[in-house]
């Protein structure tokens, strides 16, 4: 096989005119940007809203403006039909645009979900001149898992949806994994490895996330060189999409990590073995004081501006989830990896996740602070935490992890970013300098989604109440009591969940292995409702009686069928006890009844989920299989990206490490043929044993699971059904909550 070399060659010579163009400015994550001049296109953005509202972009008049030392801001005025939009970028342009339809047109545009269509030919003009302030300099968006459990196989117009919903919801930073293995690839040849033996190596797409983190290496592998090729080409053209709108795309930076054998090929490259994460065996660590190491970095950096250009940001977290330092001094380390990233970067921001207890003081206090942004992903998940005595005065984003391994289930802890968020920035001596938007998997929630951006335009404390009120309205396109009630009790149920324990909501039992004692599908989820399931299945009943004429929205669907989803997802929590006791209590009419009714909502959820094309599965094997160009490709690319889903990795990673399911997910074809094949199997075996009074016939689940990840056949990538009628049908389904019983008087008994 070839090496990306001369391919790279020819490419770059064509592009790095393109690539290097200046980026928006983030030299400091604890000052503003400096200023800029107003010398920008807003061609791209002009294309976004082309892309969005291709209606009605001819009546938007957009202007760039200059960036003051105060930072972003952009302005929305005029007369009907004809609304001028000012702006210190093109994303900064396009943010005023959301606002403008947000608060003047009352329509959505969200991730996802949209009411466009109810838009007027003309549109209204503003009320007066808005103008709006960002009150931190750093949005950053995007988690290290985003490529892995959203999706390693999109295209770019899946991308390029991306971007735009970024852009309209005011995201300035964007982590850009997309090509980091041609990156690898390219350096470590010449550090004495084969392009074979990096390609084994290198995992599949979907498991690389975890590579770039040093957790793990090979799983689904080999990848192929056109693999490889391809994914340079759609990451080249995300991070140029980024820089046209005035974004900056944040890229992995070289921190260690090297393949089995490197001292054996690189005298002097010492290395610290690393152990296992949850049943993986981590690659090496190099280490960073050693002269190899600046070398490995030097490369490293030379070849990913070749392949993607410069960046002002760089992500990577030295010992990540249990990493060993062993005899290296971890300040000495870090001084080294910084030393690496000015060097070939000057004035370049080493971006850290804060997640457990990461990043280590011994980090930030051996470099410069200044030069550090700390991206949160606990802000709104426990009590008590003071960030800027944690992190030593550090640079922080607010953050948020709202999802864990792309569930699909609805919830956040948002009543605690209205009123935490606002009250960290106002403290004094607050280094809070951004929000940090990080669920593991995006494409849900989008109210938590469009509330959290919206932090870092208001000065002040969110009303909870009011906000989710005007979302109702401007969700479906105009006003409705129905809609009203429904994201009321959606509100004060799943989106006002406390923060203490948990970010995210509970998981789906029918998502679990089957067992009578499960309380998680996902091994690190919550083990119980974080909030009043009749929240859900109230507003489900509301929004079935939303006006014929709002239904019509394509955010009106998704959100039915998320709601009523979740509904019947809740009532697995109280499904699964009552047919736990029929069994224990040997009952086996009564333990027939609860599995029919198991299976019954099974069958009903899948149904449910196949009316709309963004529950489906179908469109996630298809993508992948669309990358390979044989059809062993285009096999392993299908094993890659069901088994991300499912078992995770291999038997040990699955089992004894925990990573099954962790990926949860409920999509009709998944739900189908997979959970429902496995309950099924269970429960008809707890039938048998409470027949012949045998105990149940032990079942290897990951025998079962991982023939399914083996498997190809086709699921349907169209919708099918009526999402109004199966939504009907779930909420028939649902057994009505038991009438509450007044307190009585007098003396307790």
């Amino acid at each position: 096989m070839r090496s990306l070399r001369p391919w790279a060659a020819l490419c770059a010579a064509a592009a790095l005119a393109l690539l290097t163009t200046p980026l928006t400015p983030a030299s400091s994550p604890a000052a503003a940007s400096p200023p800029h001049g107003p010398a920008f296109a807003t061609d791209s953005a002009r294309a976004a809203l082309a892309r969005l509202l291709p209606r009605h972009v001819s009546q938007f008049t957009l202007v760039p403006v200059s960036r003051p030392a105060s930072g972003d801001w952009f302005s929305v005025s005029g007369r009907a039909g004809h609304v001028r939009v000012r702006g210190t970028s093109p994303a900064v342009i396009l943010s005023g645009v959301n606002w403008y339809l947000k608060y003047t047109a009352k329509v959505d545009i969200g991730w996802p979900g949209h009411s466009t269509a109810k838009l007027p030919r003309i549109l209204p003009a503003p009320a007066g001149t808005v103008r709006r302030q960002a009150s931190v300099p750093h949005r950053f968006a995007l988690n290290d898992t985003d490529d892995g459990y959203s999706g390693a196989y999109r295209d770019w117009a899946s991308y390029e949806k991306q971007i735009d919903l970024l852009a309209l919801h005011g995201a300035n930073e964007v982590f850009v994994q997309m090509g980091a293995d041609a990156v690898y690839y390219e350096t470590l040849q010449e550090f004495g490895y084969s392009p074979q033996e990096l390609r084994s190596w290198i995992p599949g797409p979907a498991h690389q996330p975890w590579w770039l983190m040093q957790n793990m290496s090979g799983f689904a592998g080999p990848v192929s060189e056109r693999l490889i090729e391809d994914r340079a080409a759609l990451g080249r053209r995300i991070a140029h999409r980024l820089r046209e709108l005035g974004m900056t795309p944040v890229l992995p930076g070289y921190y260690g990590t090297v393949p089995p054998g490197f001292t054996d090929r690189n005298p002097g490259g010492t290395v610290v073995p690393q152990g296992q994460w949850v049943g993986f065996e981590r690659p090496d660590w190099l280490d960073p004081r050693t002269d190899v190491f600046a070398g490995v970095a030097a490369s490293f950096y030379r070849h990913q501006r070749e392949l993607f250009g410069d960046s002002t940001m760089y992500k990577m977290d030295l010992l990540h989830e249990g990493g060993r330092p062993g005899n290296v001094p971890v300040p000495d380390a870090a001084r080294a990896v910084m030393e690496a990233l000015q060097t070939a970067r000057p004035g370049a921001v080493w971006t850290l996740i804060g997640w457990q207890n990461n990043p280590s003081t011994q980090i930030i206090d051996a470099v410069d602070k200044s030069r550090l942004l700390i991206v949160d992903g606990l802000s709104d998940r426990y009590d008590g935490l003071d960030r800027v005595t944690t992190w030593h005065g550090a640079p922080y984003a607010f953050g948020t992890i709202p999802n864990f391994g792309g569930h699909t289930t609805v919830g956040a802890n948002t009543a605690v970013w209205a009123e935490r968020f606002d009250r960290w920035r106002g403290e004094p001596g607050s280094t809070l300098a951004g929000i940090a938007y990080l669920p593991e998997g995006t494409g849900g929630n989008p109210v938590a989604h469009e509330l959290f951006a919206e932090l870092a335009w208001r000065t002040g404390p969110v009303d909870h109440a009011a906000w989710f009120a005007a979302y109702a309205e401007r969700r479906y396109g105009g006003p409705d009591p129905h809609a009203a009630r429904a994201w009321e009790l959606l509100r004060t149920g799943p989106y006002s969940m406390p923060s203490g324990t948990w970010s995210e909501a509970q998981d789906s039992l029918f998502t679990a292995r089957p067992r009578l004692t499960a309380t998680s599908a996902a091994s690190w989820s919550p083990g119980a409702m974080r909030y009043d399931p009749d929240t859900v299945r109230r507003a489900l009943a509301e929004l079935l009686k939303v006006a014929p004429a709002l239904r019509t929205t394509d955010a009106y669907r998704f959100d039915l069928v998320d709601v009523a989803r979740q509904a019947l997802a809740n009532r697995s929590r109280s499904l699964l006890p009552e047919i736990k006791a029929a069994y224990d209590a040997g009952d086996l009419s009564r333990f027939r009844a609860g599995a029919a009714e198991w299976k019954a909502d099974m069958a009903l959820l899948d149904r449910l989920l196949a009316t709309d094309a963004r529950f489906l599965l179908g469109p996630w094997l298809a993508d992948a299989r669309s990358w390979g160009r044989t059809g062993a490709e285009r096999d392993a690319a299908e094993f890659d990206a069901r088994s991300i889903l499912t078992t995770w990795g291999h038997r040990s990673g699955s089992d004894s490490g925990g990573l099954r399911d962790y990926a949860n997910r409920e999509w009709s074809g998944l739900v189908s043929d997979f959970y429902a094949r496995r309950w099924t199997t269970y429960l008809d075996s707890l039938d048998t044993a409470l027949v012949t009074g045998r105990p149940p016939a032990a079942i290897d689940w990951f025998a079962l699971e991982n023939a399914w990840n083996q498997r190809h056949d086709p699921y349907p990538d169209e919708p099918s059904g009526d999402a109004m009628t199966t939504a009907t049908a779930v909420l028939d389904a649902l057994p009505a909550p038991a009438p509450s019983v007044p307190a009585a008087s007098g003396t307790a008994r």
